[in-house]
């Protein structure tokens, strides 16, 4: 008796999300209060990413501090949440 596992297509695992990220500009919210957004260019299986055209947000006592990189290597273990397609709110 063969027992079939029904899938919901419009289900993504988390990589799978990613992965369709590349190219598009992405917001990342760091473990560290510091925000950065940028062009996803890739990523491996711990989430370690590279972007390029980054901006990067990092709130100081003195207030908001914005550095630009052209390209930036983030380690996947500070990564706090991902946004898609996001850009960094103006407040």
């Amino acid at each position: 008796m063969a027992t079939s596992v029904t899938t919901n297509p419009s289900t993504l695992l988390p990589l799978e999300l990613v992965d369709k990220c590349i190219g598009s500009r992405i917001h990342i919210i760091m473990k560290n209060d510091k925000e950065i957004v940028g062009t996803l260019l890739g990523f491996d299986d711990f989430v370690n990413m590279l972007l390029e055209d980054v901006t990067e947000y990092e709130s100081t006592p003195e207030g908001r501090r914005i550095t630009k990189l052209d390209q930036i290597l983030l380690n996947g273990n500070s990564i706090t949440m991902l946004v898609p397609g996001g850009d960094m709110p103006d407040a």
